[in-house]
């Protein structure tokens, strides 16, 4: 068992790692994504900061998901460091099972983790390795919780890599302890992965109004608290996380815990969540207070904001949906009183033309041509999409904000507005514009 960071000092001195196949060997470069079930798995389960997360396969497979999502920690940082089995053409032939077990053994003698994940690869899986068995025999032996994830790369996308991720949780975790004590207003958050620390906007709100937060599935996670996520008394999924809605079912089935679907993100939106949550647990008095925090706060960021109204107000803003970590500051953006288009270069799905629909009203339509023959057309201000379209946007001189997995800030809850307008303030008023707009010195 190696540590990636062992791998990548290695295979530069490593003859045998050069005559390798470098599909299945070659660490994947940063931003590389595959779209496969195995990613989504490792997107779900990774932001459990305490555990360990190993994968029984060739090491190539550890770069597709490791650095590509900035999902913060504010204790243990277990989770940053990945594991491999390094799977070779020998362990193809007559099988890894064994190699795996030692692996477990040797993590969990020099790492101590609460827990160790361990994830099956389209590799591992052809070739039949028992990783379930493996990692029973490896529970007896540690003490330690070894919890298998079956999600091999090709039995599907990314959705069902998370909803296999979650099948897990509920198979071999969520029930397996109970917490110190109860209260009548503990809640589980689902489908928050804490990217930016988006978690850390939303937790001192419910602090505020006497709500414990049971369990964080998944980011800023620790183990335990998600082996008794099952005394929550209600479960908040986040909407941009549709993989996870099937939990909140199977949690409603099974334990009897209420769910709603809610979005962190925007004014309106956690004015809703607050007020849902309050008439969910169903207390006259938390509905008051929740009232009360939501004029206080709503007060509070009204009078912040006014710095910024007059430099961002009317300026138009296009936006490619197709980048989904946009949607987490359209409506930040509606509250700042910007001219908002919206464009795609992929077929938009009917829940995505509902939800545009519910964010900009009936009559706004989905510009379908090139975005360089939109910027031509409209003369936007500025431009949201993904780092592909960079060069498009400085080609035209306008600026470019690109609202990705990689961010460094947080965009929920009443703090997130101020980020939002923060980053939208310095992006379309920063003094390199001007430099570029500027003829060039031989015109």
């Amino acid at each position: 068992m190696k540590t990636s960071q062992e791998e990548i000092n290695e295979q530069p001195h490593s003859s045998k790692a050069e005559n390798k196949d470098n599909s299945c060997t070659q660490l994947s470069q940063f931003g590389d994504t595959s779209d496969c079930a195995f990613d989504g798995a490792m997107i779900t389960l990774v932001p459990i900061t305490d555990a360990a997360h190993l994968v029984h396969g060739p090491n190539g497979c550890i770069g597709n998901y490791w650095g590509g999502r900035d999902s913060l920690s504010s204790g243990s940082l277990m989770y940053k460091t990945c594991f491999t089995t390094d799977m070779d053409e020998s362990d193809i032939i007559f099988g890894g099972a064994k190699k795996l077990y030692r692996a477990i053994l040797e993590l969990q003698r020099r790492y101590k983790p609460a827990a160790i994940f361990v994830y099956s690869t389209c590799v591992s899986a052809l070739i039949g390795d028992d990783v379930n068995g493996a990692c029973r025999a490896a529970t007896e032996t540690t003490k330690t919780p070894i919890i298998p994830v079956d999600a091999p790369g090709f039995v599907g996308h990314r959705n069902q890599g998370t909803w296999l991720a979650t099948e897990a949780l509920l198979e071999y975790v969520i029930g397996t302890n109970e917490p110190d004590t109860i209260t009548p207003y503990d809640i589980n958050l689902i489908g928050e992965y804490n990217i930016g620390g988006d978690i850390w906007n939303i937790l001192p709100l419910l602090e505020k109004l006497g709500i414990r937060v049971l369990a964080k599935i998944t980011g800023d996670a620790r183990y335990q608290e998600i082996c008794y996520a099952h005394r929550a008394k209600l479960n908040v999924v986040n909407n941009s996380a549709k993989a996870m809605l099937k939990m909140a079912k199977q949690m409603s089935d099974c334990f009897d815990i209420p769910y709603i679907i809610e979005s962190f993100y925007g004014v309106d939106n956690i004015n809703r969540c607050l007020r849902n949550i309050a008439a969910k647990l169903g207390d006259p008095e938390l509905q008051l207070r929740t009232e009360n925090l939501i004029n206080a706060e709503t007060t509070a960021l009204n009078k912040q904001l006014t710095v910024y109204h007059p430099y961002l107000q009317g300026k138009q803003i296009l936006i490619d949906i197709a980048n989904l970590n946009s949607w987490a500051i359209i409506s930040a953006i509606q509250h700042l009183g910007m001219v908002v288009r919206v464009t795609s270069n992929k077929k938009i799905s009917q829940d995505d033309k509902a939800k545009i629909q519910s964010l900009f009203g009936e009559n706004i339509n989905i510009l379908e041509a090139e975005i360089s023959q939109i910027i031509n057309a409209y003369k936007p201000d500025l431009l949201i999409a993904s780092s592909h379209y960079q060069t498009t946007a400085i080609k035209a001189e306008i600026p470019f904000l690109d609202i990705n997995q990689e961010r460094k800030k947080a965009y929920t809850s009443y703090a997130g507005i101020i980020s939002v307008a923060q980053e939208l303030y310095t992006t379309l008023y920063s003094p390199v514009w001007e430099q570029v707009r500027q003829p060039a010195p031989w015109d």
